[in-house]
């Protein structure tokens, strides 16, 4: 049965793609393809087309309400690298199957595609009652013993409970309540269910925008975005992908069951090549489209280039950011291969708990007061500006107040005299300062910084890279060494030259390929071509928050003691004797200088604590 473009697009179920299509009728121009602004925009009757995807081309966004200075709502295209940060609002209309909500979201396995709902009545099922209003999250959607099911999971008492719903389970589900903030990335990539709108509530800006900025000044509140989509797929004879619009004039017939897709060009994405199987591996390829900005030799991924991917694979690389004062920081992913030197940097330590956690067996930590402190407890040390400590360990202490005895945690440091040394107690929760003294000259590889010292870490590139034609490290102030990330990766090659491979990041990469054949050459030992990655804000933030090993705060320190009428003040400093402290750079909490930490932590999956990671309120 002939459906028009818009209808069959309404209808579709993005699991069942890629779906062949002939075009039934429609207006169209001489040739089969009329192709007007990047979109094919006429197919001539009789053509045949292999539907790969369904993609959101543009997002109109409509403001909810009235804004002050702000003339009636009107929509208007928002750019779809706007930094915004956006809280989503719960669809209030209900879906009626279970199959329903499987053709309008991603449910896979990634972390963002797990929509979670909840009903209206409770749900019998053989082993489980479903109570009305629980939390019902879908996990995957499989097939069991013949039948395609919705794999689901509840929590109760901190203990999931798995179970599976048909698809043709009948209901009123309804979406629930998501308290974590997105990128608009992460909402069109994941959050916009497929023919609905979606509301969302700006909550703040993950980076400076230099354009225009389409909200009103000042502006935080509910707005309806309204996907725009694109069909992108391919035809025969031809090796480009062909764009669409759903919005075009004709009609079409699913011919899927009936044409043998082989006739078409198999084109694969970057995600398409990884989720194939290791043995399928190596390959050869022909670039259809290349990505935008690759830092790779210019000559491999061009369109039309050849190429061998040779495996897929796991790499760990050191995330690091720039040292600055402002907000622009610059950030990299540093492979471990990296052959430039370093040197130590000071650091800077907000309490003494902070101490604590960078402590290292290797050398004692010496640090200098920056902010004074003064102790309500006889038994613990005061602190001013400028006292030089070396840090030893953490133990607990009795303390006395009003004749009461407390137990609490401090630090045991040397404090440095002119002449001598004595012992000092800190308070783990002292908000303090502390800066770091370097005493270390030597010349570190990155390798000897991982396995040596705590991440984080700052540092400043001495001995560029000599072994790459630019070393983009050199010219950085300074670098805090952040974390150990693992990414998936592609090794490609020129299949000029296939011993020389060079890594494909997945999640960063977007190109697309023609297969061509197995690769029938040689497939022993290769040389792996590492380079330093900068990656952008957005990429940032996409990295701390899923692909981290440390997406998790450390432990919080304790809280100041529940002790009444006690109060901790800091000394005037204008009453402290200035010193010449050691120079340090501004060292700012891990995240983005500029971006509420509020809005940071749900970002990236933390507790909403008030200050740096783990807060002190």
């Amino acid at each position: 049965m002939a459906l028009s473009l818009e209808e069959f697009i309404h209808s579709l179920d993005l699991r069942t793609l890629p779906r062949v299509l002939e075009i039934q009728s429609g207006f169209y121009f001489e040739g089969s393809v009329y192709e007007m602004f990047g979109n094919e925009c006429c197919l001539s009757t009789g053509e045949v087309i292999k539907i790969t995807d369904l993609k959101i081309k543009k997002i109109m966004a409509e403001i909810c309400g009235h804004v002050e200075g702000c003339v009636s709502p009107q929509s208007f295209e928002l750019p779809m690298n706007f930094p915004g940060l956006f809280k989503i609002v719960a669809d209030t209309t209900p879906y009626l199957t279970m199959e329903e909500i499987t053709k309008a979201n991603h449910i896979r396995p990634s972390r963002l595609n797990h929509p979670c709902f909840y009903h209206q009545k409770d749900i019998k099922l053989e082993n489980l009652i479903i109570k009305q209003g629980e939390r019902i999250m879908l996990n995957s959607v499989e097939e069991i013993n013949g039948e395609i099911m919705v794999d689901c999971s509840v929590l109760r008492n901190h203990q999931n409970h798995s179970f599976a719903l048909p698809l043709s389970q009948e209901g009123e589900f309804y979406e629930c309540e998501d308290e974590h903030i997105y990128t608009l990335k992460e909402i069109i990539q994941w959050k916009i269910p497929k023919n609905r709108t979606r509301t969302v509530i700006l909550t703040g800006f993950s980076a400076k925008w230099d354009s225009t900025n389409p909200f009103p000044r000042g502006f935080y509140g509910a707005v309806i975005l309204k996907p725009v989509y694109e069909i992108q797929g391919v035809m025969k004879f031809r090796k480009d992908i062909v764009r669409i619009l759903p919005s075009l004039d004709v009609e079409v017939k699913d011919i899927t069951d009936s044409y043998d897709a082989n006739w078409f060009l198999q084109v694969l994405s970057t995600q398409d090549l990884y989720e194939m199987a290791n043995k399928e591996f190596p390959i050869v390829a022909e670039v259809i489209e290349a990505p935008q900005g690759n830092q790779l030799p210019i000559s491999i991924l061009q369109p039309g280039k050849t190429i061998v991917i040779h495996k897929k694979c796991q790499a760990s690389k050191i995330l690091a950011s720039e040292i600055r004062s402002n907000s622009s920081k610059r950030h990299f992913l540093i492979p471990a291969s990296y052959k430039g030197k370093f040197k130590r940097r000071p650091r800077e330590f907000p309490t003494p708990y902070d101490l604590k956690i960078a402590k290292s067996e290797k050398e004692p930590l010496h640090v200098v007061a920056t902010k004074a402190f003064h102790s309500p407890f006889e038994e613990l040390s005061s602190v001013s500006v400028g006292d030089e400590f070396l840090v030893h360990h953490s133990q607990t202490t009795e303390v006395f107040c009003e004749g009461i005895k407390k137990v609490m945690d401090v630090l045991v440091c040397e404090k440095i005299l002119k002449n001598s040394h004595e012992a000092a107690l800190l308070p783990l929760y002292m908000d303090g300062g502390f800066v770091e003294v370097i005493h270390d000259k030597k010349l570190y590889q990155i390798s000897e910084l991982c396995a040596q010292f705590h991440l984080p870490f700052n540092v400043k590139v001495s001995v560029r890279d000599l072994f790459i034609e630019k070393d983009i490290l050199a010219a950085t102030p300074g670098l805090q060494l952040e974390e150990s990330i693992t990414n998936s990766y592609l090794l490609i090659s020129d299949f000029a030259n296939p011993k020389e491979c060079w890594e494909i990041p997945v999640g960063r990469v977007n190109m697309t390929v023609q297969l061509v054949n197995n690769f029938s050459g040689d497939t022993g030992s290769f040389l792996v071509s590492t380079l330093v990655e900068e990656i952008t804000e957005e990429q940032y933030y996409l990295i701390r928050r899923y692909e981290s090993s440390f997406l998790h705060p450390p432990p919080r320190p304790p809280k100041h003691p529940s002790v009444e009428k006690i109060e901790l003040t800091s000394l005037s400093l204008a009453k402290e004797k200035t010193v010449d402290l050691p120079k340090s750079p501004k060292v700012r909490r891990r995240g983005l200088d500029h971006m509420p930490i509020s809005c940071f932590n749900q970002l990236i999956g933390c507790p909403n604590y008030s200050q740096d990671w783990w807060g002190r309120e």
